[in-house]
C-alpha cells in the first residue's frame, strides 16, 4: 500500500491526501513533521520537506509532483481541466497556492499554531497583524477577482487548481480565522463550497482534533 509521509496539517501533505481521496486511493501515513527531520527521512527526502509519496519501493517528493504522477497512475476522475489553457490556469492556481496564499496565510498560521503549540514560541502580535491585516487581503482580492463560480477556480469540474487554493484555507480555519463575508463574498463561498467536499471535509474533521483549543 502506498505511503504518505507527512504531518496531515501541512497544506502540501493535505494537498496530496484530498488528490489521493478523489482518486479513491487507500495508503497508510507516516506522520513525519517538518522540523528538523532525521537523516534516516532525508533519505528519501533530499530537501528534508514533506511531503514524500512512496509507492512499491519509488519515493516522489514535492505535492505537485506526487499529484501529477497520481493522475497518470490514477487517471479517473481526472484533477487537471483537458482544455489547454484552463489546465494551465488551474497550474498556476496550484502554483499561487504553494507560493503567495501560503506566504500570507502561513505567516498567520505560524503566529498562532505552530510558534505557541510547535516551538515553544510566543506570538509575535506585530508579525501576525502584517499577515492578516497587509498580506492577506492582497491575496483575497486577487482571488475574488478570479472566482467565476464556486463550483472550480480553473474549467468546469474540480482540479488541482481548486485544491491548490482551498487547502491552504484549512490552515486558515485551524488559526481562528475565516475570509470575511462581507468584503470577499464570492472567495468566501468558493471556500466553504470547497471544504464541503468529502475528500476535504473528512480531513478537516480529522485535523481539528488536533488543533481544538489552540486558536483561543
Amino acid at each position: 500500500m502506498p505511503v504518505v509521509h507527512g504531518v496531515s496539517a501541512s497544506p502540501y501533505v493535505r494537498k496530496v491526501r484530498v488528490a489521493l481521496a478523489e482518486k479513491g486511493v487507500q495508503y497508510d501515513q507516516n506522520p513525519v513533521m517538518p522540523f528538523g527531520p532525521n537523516e534516516e527521512y532525508r533519505k528519501i527526502s533530499p530537501l528534508g520537506k514533506i511531503p514524500t509519496y512512496e509507492d512499491d519501493g519509488k519515493f516522489l517528493n514535492d505535492s505537485s509532483v506526487i499529484v501529477a504522477y497520481l493522475e497518470k497512475t490514477k487517471p479517473e476522475p481526472p484533477l487537471y481541466p483537458s482544455d489547454p489553457y484552463e489546465f494551465a490556469r488551474a497550474l498556476w492556481f496550484e502554483e499561487y497556492g504553494d507560493s503567495a496564499i501560503a506566504g500570507a496565510i502561513g505567516g498567520v498560521f505560524i503566529q498562532k499554531i505552530v510558534g505557541p503549540m510547535f516551538l515553544n514560541q510566543p506570538t509575535d502580535q506585530k508579525a501576525l497583524d502584517n499577515a492578516w491585516n497587509v498580506e492577506c487581503p492582497k491575496v483575497f482580492d486577487y482571488l475574488e477577482s478570479q472566482i467565476k463560480a464556486s463550483e472550480a477556480i480553473a474549467g468546469t469540474r474540480f482540479s488541482i487548481g481548486d485544491i491548490g487554493v482551498a487547502t491552504h484555507f484549512v490552515n486558515l480555519g485551524h488559526a481562528g480565522y475565516e475570509v470575511p463575508k462581507d468584503k470577499w463574498p464570492k472567495l468566501a463561498a468558493y471556500i466553504a463550497h470547497q471544504h464541503a467536499r468529502p475528500s476535504f471535509k473528512a480531513i478537516i474533521e480529522e485535523e481539528r482534533a488536533l488543533f481544538a483549543g489552540a486558536s483561543k
